[in-house]
């Protein structure tokens, strides 16, 4: 009997085994899923320190573990525009589970005010990055910085707000200005190319004090590198869950691929700047924000060699291309509304005169253009180049109109929902911001960031905006959008620009050689 028993348990048991390792199995996979989704839970769904359950505005669901973030990486250019105004349809703040990171949108100017500017005390560190910051950038770029190694970095770009300091950098913008307008005359299809010699130029010699004498593939490797960087902001997946970069080096299987690039970069850093310092170093450096600044010994700077030459390549990097691509979208706005431009032409023409009697505008006649001031904000607000800032992270608990954000938390402003938050946002119309405050371009505007983590440069970047629209705006007849250069492949849209009298390229080239740059116009336009 027992034997027929025994016999009886074995026979169930082969029969239900497979059934008990399938079991087994969905127990341990769960298990696993689990562990995983709770170790990567996005810090909008843990609660506070202090036990407290965070209350968040609504956004989409997404998808498990990984969030709105798969969406969101999908999306570019056009597309992502779109989605950031579809997201805005949530209210002014909309929340973005995205990997184990949770961003919180602003989409309005009055939440920004409060959570940007206001308590920016509390929103002024930001989210690891161990990619984009780490591998590609060695933890130099203070753009990406947390604040407590981003604060003597930002000490020391100050430097470029003193009124002397602007005053110094102007002359040279002016100069280098009147060098871009020859370029115009001398080969108008060449326009954009132009644009960017202009931007790289003025701020390579702010960063370094010397114009820069590169070759066309020198230049376009400083292009590609803010290319590169910023194309690696988010694209790693690693940076949406920085803890796997505790695991194992061995393991780090996305390690080399950006460590190359952030090897590349550095050297890249070094052809530019390491002839520089050593310059500054044996005294016979010009005057430039490194030598006067940066290397400075009252500035006291505590960083190392790297941390300096970040500190100045990084200003090259945005100078250049932020400005250059202000003025392709001045071009743009020329041909969506040319009596945008012809009212801009106008104000010139009152105040400097018209045909022979005309002079160029300078920086000094800022405050007596307000209509060509309110036209460089609307260029950065009906095309905004930043359609997300950099989230500012929350360094604690917040407490903000029945919410409840805890640490670690990031506020995104939402550049296209900001932007459009005015009569007719797809409009360009410089007159909406004729409010008194037209010299002041950060004044309700937020592409250059907001809080104490404003792009410090935005004085200078405002300063070559007004000048070249200025300038652009008085000689140039309309922009012609009929014309087709096929040949020019990198162009971003073809047009060409025409010159409403001899008199003006006169003017302008006279200017250009008074300046010392009319021969140095004629061969950049070879």
């Amino acid at each position: 009997m027992l034997t027929r028993l025994l016999d009886t348990v074995t026979a169930f048991r082969q029969q239900h085994l497979a059934a008990f390792h399938l079991f087994t199995a969905a127990v341990v996979c769960a298990s696993v899923a689990w562990a995983v989704l709770e170790f990567f839970k996005p810090i909008g769904k843990r609660r506070a320190k202090n036990g407290t359950k965070p209350r968040l505005p609504p956004g989409p669901p997404g998808a498990p573990l990984f969030g709105y973030l798969l969406d969101l990486k999908k999306a570019d250019g056009p597309s992502l525009r779109s989605k950031l105004r579809n997201l805005a349809a949530y209210g002014e703040m909309t929340t973005l589970h995205l990997g184990s990171k949770t961003w919180v949108l602003l989409n309005s100017h009055r939440v920004t005010e409060e959570l940007i500017a206001k308590r920016g005390s509390q929103t002024n560190t930001r989210s690891p990055m161990p990619v984009s910051s780490g591998l590609v950038s060695r933890d130099r770029r203070s753009l990406l910085l947390p604040a407590d190694e981003w604060a003597e970095r930002r000490r020391v770009m100050h430097g470029l707000l003193n009124g002397t300091a602007l005053r110094q950098y102007g002359a040279w913008q002016e100069q280098e200005s009147a060098q871009m307008m020859a370029e115009y005359v001398l080969r108008p299809d060449r326009w954009y190319k132009h644009h960017y010699r202009y931007a790289n130029s003025v701020v390579v010699r702010i960063a370094l004090g010397e114009r820069p004498h590169k070759s066309t593939r020198e230049l376009e490797e400083m292009q590609n590198a803010v290319t590169f960087f910023v194309g690696s902001i988010g694209r790693s997946i690693v940076d949406w869950f920085p803890d796997l970069a505790r695991l194992p080096r061995r393991l780090q299987v996305w390690r080399p691929y950006w460590a190359a690039l952030g090897r590349w970069n550095h050297d890249l850093y070094s052809k530019w700047y390491h002839p520089v310092r050593d310059r500054v170093r044996d005294g016979t450096a010009p005057p430039s924000f490194v030598r006067d600044h940066l290397m400075h010994p009252d500035t006291r700077f505590r960083g190392d060699d790297d941390d300096l030459m970040y500190v100045a390549m990084q200003l090259i990097e945005a100078g250049s291309d932020t400005t250059r691509e202000a003025l392709n979208i001045m071009a743009m706005a020329a041909l969506e509304r040319p009596e945008a431009f012809a009212a801009a032409r106008a104000e010139v023409d009152r105040l400097c005169g018209a045909g022979r009697d005309a002079r160029l505008p300078v920086l000094a006649d800022m405050a007596s253009l307000p209509y060509v001031c309110a036209m460089a904000k609307e260029i950065l607000r009906w095309h905004p180049i930043f359609l997300l800032t950099p989230d500012h992270v929350a360094s604690q608990d917040i407490e903000f109109e029945g919410y409840y954000f805890p640490a670690g938390t990031g506020f995104t402003i939402n550049g296209v929902a900001v932007c459009d938050e005015c009569d007719d946002p797809r409009v360009f119309r410089p007159e909406r911001w004729l409010d008194g405050h037209e010299t002041d371009i950060a004044h309700g505007l937020w592409q250059f960031g907001g809080g104490r983590r404003i792009c410090v440069g935005y004085r200078l970047a405002q300063r070559s905006l007004f000048i070249n629209i200025a300038r652009l705006a008085q000689p140039n007849g309309p922009y012609n959008p009929e014309y087709l250069n096929l040949e020019a492949l990198d162009e971003p849209f073809p047009v060409k620009a025409t010159i409403r009298g001899e008199e003006y390229k006169a003017l302008i080239l006279k200017e250009a050689e008074a300046a010392g740059v009319l021969e140095e116009a004629g061969s950049a336009s070879e």
